[in-house]
This record gives C-alpha cells, structure tokens and sequence, in this order.
C-alpha cells in the first residue's frame, strides 16, 4: 500500500539570545591558549630533523641532558637534564625506554631507538698517571728538600696509581703536604688539581739515578761503535757499576774489547780507541828536530792506539826503533838524547 505523503510541518522560529561580554572573552582566551599549546607542540612532534637516539654516549659532566641523549632534540630542550652521569672515567647504560619515556614527560615523542635496547655512556675523565705524579713528587722534593729532580726517580707504591678529574681541571698536577725521611728515602704526599679540586694520596721510594750508557744493538769483539749504537738512560746509582760510562759523545768511534748484549751498561773497560797501527802493516816513520824533518818507510812490529809507544823497523837499514803512534799508519821517532857533559871541579892546589 502506497501512503501519501503529508507535508513538513513548518517549525517555530528559534528565539536567539546576544552573548554577553564576558563569554565572548573567555571564549578567545580559550581559543587563543588552545592555538598556543598547537604551535609549541607541532614543533616538538614534527620537528625537521628526525629524533633518534643516540649510541654510545661520553659525559663530560655531572649530569646527561636530552640533547646527549637524543638527536635532533629541539633547542630549548637540549640542556634539560634527565640522568646522573657514571663516576669519574666509569661506563654505565641506560635503557631505551627510559629516555623514551623520560623525553615523553618534556612532551617529546615520536623518537626512532634505531633497535636499541640500551645507551652506553662513558664518563669522560682527565688521568693523571704515575709520570705526572713522579714529576710532581720530585719538584716538591727539590724545593722542600734540596734533592736534585734530575738525579733523583720515585719509585710509586701501588700498582701504577692514577688520580681521576674532571676534564676541566687541566692545571699541572702538585704535591703538597710532602713528607721525606732521608735515611729510608720514604716521600709521601698528597698529588692536587686546581684548589684541590681532585686529590690522590701516594707513596713511594725517592731512588738516586744516574746517566748511563746503554748499548742499543749486540757488537761482536773489535767492532766499532757508532753513535746510533748508544743511548742514554738513567738507572738507579746503587744497581749500575761504578765505571760505567756515561758520555756517548766520547764512546763513539771506540772499538768493542770483547763481545757485548743489547741493553748492557757500558763499562770502562768494555771498549777502547781503535788500533791506528797494525802488526806488520807498512807505517811512515817520521824523524822531526829542530830544522830537520825526515820521512822514511817501515814495518809496524806490534798494534798501536793513539799516542801509544810500539816499536818499527826501518825498511832502509833494517834497524828496530821505539816509536809513538801518531795517527793512522803514521809513527814519530825521536831523536836520541844527547849525554849532557860532566863537569868536574877541580882540585885546590
């Protein structure tokens, strides 16, 4: 069955009632703190750069911030701290979730984890190891005590102590409250950055040193020694020998007198100058007075250094002469003293 349709009834007119000015107010205040809290957070979720966490983490300070956390953090977030850092030169993790979350309470979402379960961070330390703190040791020792820096070493108690400081105490370390007992050689004290910012107590042994000459290569009897053969060291005075040599200036060029090891003390009686004059090798003998001076040919009957006394034999008259070793194959003859006449007195009549 097919119902006719009726006609829309025509509705009653809507009575409308003027706002008054205080609701129009209150609603732009609303609408205008609603835009506002748009536009600030727009940036935090659509920011250009995408956020991502970061890797393995170093702090440089007490405390880690969004932006050593998270990168492309917004700048007005950056230096927000969120976690404590690790203790001086110590390495610590941190899980993902947390700096996700913790970034969530700043109202930062939307950060990429890169399938990172955890951050790493390392806190970043200035070291100061035993050379710094023997230096140290030793300048206090000279002005407190008189010793000599550079004849004297500490030997450190302890196995290789290291003093951890911020990184921006990069001052000299120091020695204060310095303690010596000259006849156990103890030194104790306390090793400082800055006003004490960073401090260390230590102890050890002040050792008085030498310089020594230390033999760098092997050298096989008769061998020369060049200068890139030796190298300077300094060794405790009480475990070198007493003739151990110490100038290297004056060792190169002298000859092995037997055979020596890589790293050996070279000791006076080690090496020696070079043979200028062989056995049986043909020398100049040169025969010089006042207002003479000869030159003839002979045969070296024995070894010479410089300036040592060997004898010769003339090649011309087959005569042995005592010479002196002058330079290399060349020997100087000189002339026999002449008899200094006896004078008698004579005797009273």
């Amino acid at each position: 069955m097919t119902h006719a349709l009726r006609p829309l009834r025509r509705s009653a007119p809507l009575a409308v009632t003027p706002l008054s000015r205080g609701v129009i107010g209150r609603t732009l205040v609303a609408l205008a703190a609603f835009v506002a809290m748009a536009l600030f957070a727009l940036p935090l979720m659509a920011a250009g750069n995408p956020l991502r966490l970061r890797g393995d983490v170093t702090a440089r300070g007490d405390t880690l911030s969004l932006g050593d956390l998270v990168e492309g953090a917004p700048a007005e977030l950056a230096n927000r701290p969120l976690f404590r850092a690790p203790a001086l030169g110590a390495v610590g993790t941190i899980q993902a979730r947390r700096i996700v979350e913790a970034a969530a309470g700043l109202g930062l979402t939307g950060i990429e984890s890169g399938g990172r379960v955890q951050v790493t961070v390392q806190r970043a330390a200035r070291r100061v190891g035993p050379p710094e703190i023997e230096a140290a040791l030793k300048r206090a020792l000279e002005t407190g005590y008189g010793l000599d820096a550079k004849s004297v070493s500490v030997r450190l108690d302890g196995e290789a102590p290291v003093l951890l400081a911020p990184l921006d105490l990069d001052g000299q370390a120091a020695a204060v409250d310095v303690t010596y007992e000259p006849r156990s050689r103890r030194v104790a004290g306390l090793i400082v950055l800055g006003e004490r910012q960073a401090s260390l107590r230590v102890g050890g042994v002040a050792v008085e040193t030498r310089e020594v000459a230390v033999l760098t290569r092997s050298l096989n009897r008769g061998e020369a020694i060049a200068g890139a053969d030796l190298t300077i060291e300094r060794r405790p005075r009480d475990a070198v020998p007493s003739d151990a040599q110490g100038a290297p200036g004056l060792i190169a060029g002298q000859v092995a007198q037997r055979s020596l090891s890589a790293g050996s003390v070279l000791r006076s009686g080690d090496v020696a100058p070079p043979d200028l004059v062989a056995r049986g090798e043909s020398v100049n003998i040169v025969f010089e007075t006042p207002g003479v001076s000869l030159s003839m040919r002979g045969i070296a009957n024995e070894n010479g250094r410089l300036g040592a006394s060997v004898s010769v034999t003339n090649s011309a008259s087959k005569k042995v002469l005592q010479a002196v070793v002058v330079g290399p194959g060349r020997v100087s003859v000189s002339p026999a003293p002449q008899p200094q006449p006896v004078l008698q007195a004579s005797a009273a009549p």
